[in-house]
């Protein structure tokens, strides 16, 4: 949510043409805005201006962060994700400029407030602008040059981001240093795996970008034309190559920090692991770094990747080489859920060399003889793996962190084979392979390759990561020998387990033949997986008190005997607040790594039954961290938060009386709203009956639109089935972050009305917006929010009417002498005529209450007294200069 109102700076009448590598880069006008004061003792102050520039015909939305200080420093910069916008790496570049480096950030084409096609990262297109925003950094003062025209200059960035960084390196001799996140290598390998079809993903790319009509004309035809297919074709394939960092993998010669997710069935490890190969070829330092997270949710371990970024950068581009950048190769294992806040403990291992992803092979030996799969008709129902869209939020996201999802696999669909129960426990890390021999009624067949852990009992069984390996065997029908690589994991198989090897016929995430088929499938061999044995948990070496732990112990022991235990479980509930949905009492959180900024404090509020609640602050107020902390995402630093009595902490058991929809639901485009929601409630394991579901769907007020495909879908539908999403089970308490978002105004005034409805039945709604005039219209209550504190709270006619001046509406026009007789009543200081009625002006001490009675007893025809000021003055008023 954005409140900021910006003092524009001037617009340039006449732009300033900076030519550079023969291409034009022209500002067309700059909002000037300081993000921290700037002064000669803060060392830690940042600025920060925003300009649209005209790059090849096309405008590019930026920011540029710079240190308060003096000098010439080092550049990075900062790419979004896809879907995203510059305001998405605000933060990370202010942080990266207190660090000592000048940041650009900006939108790509085609998203935030930048024009132009999506390309895909096209040559001619988003690399190319990349080089005239290098062109534009080489003309600042601010930023250190290794020659004319040729800044120092690092990039960096997440999914399309981390591909543009890469791209840059192969394009511009300029970039020095690169970090690349959970992208890719190959984006005809990520899309079309095998020459299979990776038809979710690719719709949920669509979708986000808004509709094939926002991309490039090739690019939206190659689509449309694949996805009726539904089977990739060389010059599909040869598009996608063609704006891959693979396209010019020779070129890229920087030092490379190539950080992937373990989590991501978009852009697998072996996206990262055929980068490092060919960067290393190239002569070039790279490390990888495998996180808990990716696409699929997960923890993606924000805080520590972005400082190992900034090391990376501050030894390859500040040249300070006593910094440490980590080790060659670094991968965070899960180790089961701590048991005071149910999330995933997380752990690193390391190794001093890249081991690659067929490292130290074992070969384990499966039973199960030849077996018949059928490939339906349709290819319908299709096996589950990964929810793509579904994956990243709530639960879910608990469940990619300890490496557990949703699978499923139709009878008769699939043919298993099993190994004996393991003799030891056996660490998989990289890509298990095996040899199948297939045979088919047609020419092709189209299959998918997983790893299960299976349980001792035989029942439990987790597929590591969610991941699947497609393949199309071509020329089937005669038989074939198939080696089938299996997705990269790191995965530990307990002792007594067993490894199950499935090939299925279908996948929801993919597409596979509609004409019915059947596969027969053998093994050729065992199952072969990577052991890895260099990767370690490195041992600490015992610091010197380690010497005096038994003196240490008996101290303890005897402090045990003389004070009271202290309490370690999650506090009892409260009783007395059992029926009261939300109580935060002296909240704080401060921002990671500081120990005197605050992103919440001394927060206290208290909401109650029935009422919308609408949550109020410029950026930076704190809002999002404290429904981050409401959701049990993240703990606070001091003070409590208890729904219905219960303490809030991460996987607390009341946290099932709470829905939320706070950054927008992916959906599955070729399914009905209806089935979109049934497979959702699906994945969370609760019974059908529990999801309410057709009370949610009479809220949200969707109609017959729920029998049809969401891609047919308005905004406006999308926003109400993603409402419909978070009220499955009837939630007692409702968060919804920006609910209105892109939506026209017949649309805003619908989901204002869903709001309402809920709340009318007895349950609580917690809104933030920035749309004031909706909020005013839609809320009962208010919590104003700056600088992390609680400014204002309570009923919006009192926050609205706390001001001096009342519109009296009348029944027909007040003559003029009545006029001045209103104007000389005691606590009046002005009265005027309007074409209502009367606009008064109460002097201080002057109440509405006393001046009805006096206008009434005036005979003034009153029909109805309001205050005169909109939420929107009563805000600004209420947090000053600070929006």
């Amino acid at each position: 949510m954005d409140l900021r109102l910006p003092a524009l700076r001037s617009l340039l009448r006449r732009p300033r043409r900076l030519l550079a590598a023969g291409a034009a880069v022209v500002v067309l006008a700059g909002a000037g805005t300081w993000t921290a004061a700037v002064a000669s003792d803060d060392p830690r102050a940042v600025r920060r201006s925003d300009q649209v520039m005209a790059v090849d015909g096309v405008r590019l939305d930026t920011s540029y962060f710079t240190p308060a200080g003096a000098g010439r420093h080092p550049a990075v910069l900062l790419a979004h994700g896809f879907g995203g916008s510059k305001d998405d790496m605000r933060r990370q570049a202010e942080d990266l400029a207190r660090d000592g480096y000048a940041v650009l950030t900006w939108s790509a084409r085609g998203f935030g407030g930048s024009t132009g096609k999506i390309g895909l990262n096209d040559p001619k297109g988003e690399v190319a602008d990349v080089s005239r925003l290098i062109d534009w950094l080489a003309r600042q003062p601010q930023v250190r040059l290794d020659k004319p025209g040729d800044p120092r200059v690092g990039v960096a960035g997440g999914s399309y981001g981390g591909a543009i960084s890469l791209l840059a390196a192969g394009y511009d001799h300029r970039v020095d240093a690169i970090a690349p996140a959970i992208t890719y290598w190959n984006l005809a390998d990520a899309l079309f795996p095998n020459d299979v079809f990776k038809k979710l993903w690719a719709g949920v790319f669509v979708n986000t970008g808004g509709g094939c009509a926002k991309f490039e004309p090739a690019l939206c035809r190659m689509y449309e034309r694949v996805a009726e297919s539904g089977t990739p074709d060389p010059a599909a394939r040869k598009l996608l190559e063609e704006r891959s960092p693979s396209a010019v993998g020779d070129r890229v010669k920087v030092p490379t920090l190539l950080v992937q997710g373990q989590t991501d069935s978009l852009f697998p490890l072996g996206q990262a692991d055929a980068a490092e190969k060919a960067i290393r070829a190239n002569g070039a330092p790279v490390d990888v770094d495998w996180i808990a997270g990716g696409h699929d949710g997960g923890d993606m371990e924000t805080s520590r990747v972005e400082t190992r970024v900034r090391a990376w950068f501050d030894r390859y581009l500040k040249g300070d080489k006593g910094t440490g950048t980590g080790p060659a190769f670094r991968i965070t294992r899960t180790g089961g859920v701590d048991s005071t806040d149910g999330t995933a403990r997380l752990r690193g291992a390391s190794a001093a060399a890249y081991p690659g992803l067929r490292d130290h092979p074992r070969t384990i030996a499966l039973t199960g003889g030849t077996q018949r799969v059928a490939n339906p008709a349709g290819a319908s129902p299709p096996g589950v793996s990964a929810l793509p869209g579904l994956g990243g939020s709530g639960g879910l996201a608990q469940l990619s962190a300890l490496g557990i999802g949703v699978s499923l696999d139709f009878p008769g669909q699939y043919a298993r084979f099993d190994s004996a129960p393991l003799t030891r426990d056996l660490r998989i890390t990289g890509t298990p392979t095996a040899t199948v021999h297939i045979t088919s009624t047609r020419d092709d067949a189209v299959l998918f390759g997983k790893v299960y852990d299976v349980g001792p009992d035989g029942t439990r069984q987790v597929l590591p990561a969610r991941l699947v390996a497609p393949f199309r065997v071509t020329g089937a029908k005669t038989g074939k020998d198939v080696t089938v690589t299996l997705p990269a994991i790191d995965h530990e198989v307990q002792k007594g387990h067993r490894l199950r090897l499935v090939l299925a016929s279908t996948d929801l995430g993919y597409a596979s033949p509609a004409a019915p088929a059947t596969y027969t499938v053998s093994l050729k061999g065992g199952l072969s997986v990577p052991t890895a044995p260099s990767v370690t948990a490195a041992a600490a070496p015992l610091p010197a008190w380690v010497w005096w732990l038994p003196v240490a112990g008996a101290v303890a022991a005897l402090a045990l005997l003389l004070t009271t235990r202290r309490r370690t479980a999650a506090p009892a509930p409260d009783p007395a607040l059992a029926e009261v949905p939300l109580v935060i009492k002296d909240l704080s959180k401060r921002y990671a790594g500081s120990t005197d900024r605050y992103a919440v404090r001394d927060l206290s509020f208290r909401v109650e039954k029935g009422q919308v609640l609408g949550l109020l602050g410029p950026n930076g107020a704190g809002k999002t961290t404290t429904l981050r902390m409401l959701m049990g995402l993240i703990r606070p630093d001091a003070g409590e938060i208890r729904v219905f009595g219960h303490t809030i902490r991460p996987g607390a058991s009341v946290l099932s009386r709470v829905g939320a929809f706070v950054e927008g639901a992916g959906f599955l485009p070729h399914l009905s709203g209806r089935e979109n929601l049934e497979l959702y409630w699906r994945a969370t394991g609760r019974p059908p009956e529990d999801a309410h579901l057709d009370e949610a769907l009479e809220i949200a007020g969707l109609g017959d639109a729920l029998a049809r495909a969401v891609r047919t879908y308005s905004q406006g539908m999308r926003q109400r089935l993603a409402i419909a999403q978070a009220m499955l089970g009837l939630p007692d308490l409702l968060i919804l972050d920006e609910p209105t978002n892109g939506l026209d105004p017949p649309q805003i005034r619908e989901m204002r009305e869903v709001m309402i409805r809920y709340a009318a039945g007895g349950r609580t709604v917690i809104v933030s917006s920035h749309l004031l005039a909706e909020v005013e219209q839609s809320c009962t209550h208010l919590v104003v929010m700056d600088r992390g504190r609680l400014v204002q709270a309570g009923p919006v006619r009192e926050i609205v009417g706390s001001g001096d001046t009342l519109l009296v509406g009348t029944a027909v026009p007040v003559q003029e002498p009545v006029v001045e007789k209103v104007g000389a009543l005691d606590g009046v200081a002005s009265a005027v005529r309007t074409d209502d009625g009367l606009l008064i002006r109460l002097e201080p001490g002057g109440t509405a209450e006393r001046l009805v009675v006096e206008l009434v007893r005036l005979e003034v025809p009153v029909a109805s007294v309001g205050p005169h000021r909109r939420l929107e003055d009563a805000f600004l008023t209420l947090i000053g200069g600070s929006a």
